[in-house]
């Protein structure tokens, strides 16, 4: 039966969770989100809830209609850590005022209200129009898309460094990522499971300091095809600021050189550095590519320091399909250096870069797919179609959010945090 916990909780109370509840790892169904929604929002009575994508690892979220048919999203953190994170996101929107939000070309959410259950932030924003796409969806969306992607790319890029430090937030030199870069690398090391291969190949790629002259700019710091909101094959927002910092620009681009879509990465590329109207980073995509790569190292580390055995199975699975690609294309490549130049000069594990414009010149294996925990639901419809479900339904709703989430995958995307050197 549908309750309306707003009648019963005045807003702005902490609400205490169950005994029976673990704070670090709490999972919501739809309709629990509805009830903290209303003590979130004053005046919000839902009448429909349906789950929305989001990382599954980290936080359930859902979207809800109120009486007066305004559309809401709620997202609540799984553990502290995702928790501490939305915290930081609601300091990043509140920091981006109407006249940064109005040079944009794209939406940002806005934060309606909150409420906390024990250790745990749960946040509600406004609605925004557009739906998540799967990268095959991007890819084949067309010109247009293609060189929204680049502009949106570029204008975060674009946004000034103070934006990042009145909010209190990481800001890194180029050498002090680097070192950072190399103090991750340490860490992952220390569990014994990444190969070796792939060891002497990031730690080459980090002595090279040469691909490590960058000027810093404010990053996402969380941008992939989850967090773009597309409609009528436009881009119209951008979500997940819970990371934003400044530091390597090649971050934002990681997911991009991830794909298996070369041509559109040359394109979206293409677009971001017409839209920049910069100097071109001559190892940008390098080091998106070592960000890649890196991105399996962070998570099976995440995963092993939340004792997710399965999480940490797929890490290492993930790592030694990597280095077992690796291992053959570097065969490949001296067996025909050999033929072609016998006394060459030796090779490096990232090679000299080559112009940016076209992206096959990254020399990068494929990386495994880093899968983001799989959506608990399948992707959205257009947004006026969104499948919202009524009370009466929500049996059903809730027996197919426990179900997707048995099957719930990780993300390893999400940045291994250290603190900056000031």
């Amino acid at each position: 039966m549908w309750t309306n916990p707003s009648r019963d909780t005045p807003h702005g109370a902490v609400i205490r969770p169950p005994a029976r509840a673990t704070v670090n790892r709490v999972r919501r169904t739809p309709m629990e989100l509805a009830a903290l929604a209303t003590a979130a929002v004053p005046g919000l009575e839902p009448v429909a809830v349906g789950a929305s994508p989001d990382d599954a690892t980290d936080f359930d979220s859902a979207l809800i209609q109120g009486a007066d048919r305004r559309r809401w999203r709620v997202r609540s953190p799984r553990g502290t850590e995702a928790s501490a994170r939305l915290e930081t996101e609601m300091l990043v929107l509140r920091a981006f005022g109407p006249a940064i939000r109005a040079e944009l070309p794209f939406q940002m959410p806005a934060v309606a209200g909150t409420v906390r259950m024990g250790e745990l932030t749960t946040c509600v924003y406004t609605h925004l129009a557009g739906t998540v796409r799967e990268l095959g969806e991007l890819a084949a969306g067309g010109p247009r898309l293609v060189k929204d992607i680049g502009a949106a790319l570029a204008a975060i890029h674009a946004l000034p460094a103070a934006l990042v430090d009145r909010a209190d937030l990481p800001a890194y030199t180029a050498n002090e990522f680097r070192q950072r870069r190399l103090n991750e690398l340490d860490q992952a090391a220390t569990t014994g499971k990444i190969p070796p291969v792939l060891l002497r190949r990031w730690e080459n790629a980090l002595e090279d300091v040469s691909m490590w002259r960058f000027n810093p700019t404010v990053v996402h710091g969380d941008l992939h095809e989850d967090n773009l909101l597309i409609d009528d094959g436009r881009v119209t927002a951008v979500t997940g600021w819970t990371d934003l910092r400044v530091g390597d620009p090649a971050d934002d681009i990681a997911w991009l050189v991830a794909s298996n879509e070369p041509d559109f990465v040359d394109a979206v590329i293409a677009a971001y550095h017409e839209a920049r109207k910069e100097p071109v980073d001559p190892h940008l995509l390098r080091r998106a590519a070592l960000a890649a790569e890196f991105a399996l190292a962070q998570y099976l580390v995440k995963a092993l320091a939340l004792h997710d055995v399965a999480a940490a199975a797929d890490g290492e699975d993930m790592l030694r399909q990597l280095a077992a690609d690796i291992e053959e294309q570097e065969a490949e490549d001296h067996a025909a250096s050999e033929a072609a130049a016998p006394t060459g000069a030796p090779r490096t594990a990232f090679p000299a870069a080559e112009p940016e414009a076209v992206t096959s010149a990254v020399p990068i294996v494929q990386a495994p797919s880093v899968e983001r925990p799989e959506r608990e639901t399948e992707p959205e419809p257009a947004t006026d179609a969104i499948p919202l479900v009524s009370a009466g339904d929500a049996s059903e709703e809730e027996a197919a959010a426990s179900a997707g989430a048995e099957s719930e995958g990780k993300d390893s995307e999400k940045e291994i945090r250290s603190e900056p050197t000031r």
